[in-house]
């Protein structure tokens, strides 16, 4: 975040923060609480703009400029079949840093993917994460070859404690029911399974593998912009059909 004041005298200050701490002053407590208010708002709405406005502080007027500088959003995408191919490229195009990510060698190769996509072959049974770093500005996209790589993948994520911004995970309702009873059976909450977008997807009717990557970006894009629509999941109610609310089971 970037506070920058203007005192009565024309001078400007500046004050610098981050996670680790800050950097600088805006000349007394009471502005910089002020701004901070003000950058804790901006941080907490996704389309807020950097503003400039007119604040009294101390019997003095001062004019406040508050800019947010958020960290660039990682799109991971599990899986380098002929669907993944177009959700990178529209990752990419979205802003999104991209990360693709396959346990075979024919599939996890640069020269499917676009120069500017991050491809890594990896090992789906031990370690799928390996080689990226997942936080709360990162999206998952489970696109692999199979129900049990699906899961695999999605049971490794969720055991490692990551809350990323977004999980996502292909499949029909039936190949969704199955991870998630088996999810349920070992123990994983109900509320984290309520997390997962899956099916994956917005409802077009989507059939080719560029129609079904439109229909996840269109996804991606109402988690980023906190857009209320009408999902495949939230259509298919998977977790709530498998197990109503209120019905009892054994999670941790």
């Amino acid at each position: 975040m970037v506070a920058a004041a203007v005192d009565p005298a024309g001078v400007v200050h500046r004050l610098l923060c981050s996670e680790g701490g800050s950097r600088g002053t805006l000349g007394g407590a009471a502005l910089e609480e002020l701004a901070l208010r003000h950058a804790r708002r901006m941080l907490a709405d996704a389309t807020a703009e950097p503003h400039v406005e007119s604040v009294e502080v101390g019997g003095q007027t001062w004019l406040l400029y508050v800019e947010a500088h958020r960290a660039h959003e990682h799109l991971i995408v599990v899986g380098a079949g002929h669907i993944a191919v177009p959700v990178a490229r529209l990752g990419r195009l979205l802003g999104f840093r991209v990360t693709v990510l396959d346990d075979r060698e024919e599939f996890a190769t640069t020269e499917r993917f676009a120069d500017d996509v991050v491809v890594h072959r990896t090992d789906f049974e031990r370690d799928p994460f390996g080689d990226v770093t997942i936080d709360e500005h990162s999206y998952v996209a489970l696109l692999t070859r199979g129900h049990r790589w699906d899961f695999d993948c999605l049971r490794r994520l969720l055991e490692a404690g990551t809350r990323p911004r977004y999980i996502g995970m292909i499949g029909s309702r039936r190949r969704v029911r199955a991870a998630f009873q088996a999810l349920l059976d070992a123990g994983t909450a109900r509320d984290t399974l309520a997390r997962i977008h899956a099916p994956i997807g917005i409802e077009l009717n989507a059939e080719t593998p560029e129609e079904i990557a439109v229909a996840i970006a269109a996804e991606l894009i109402a988690v980023r912009r906190g857009a209320d629509i009408e999902t495949i999941s939230r259509r298919e109610r998977v977790l709530e059909r498998l197990l109503p609310e209120g019905e009892k089971k054994d999670a941790r």
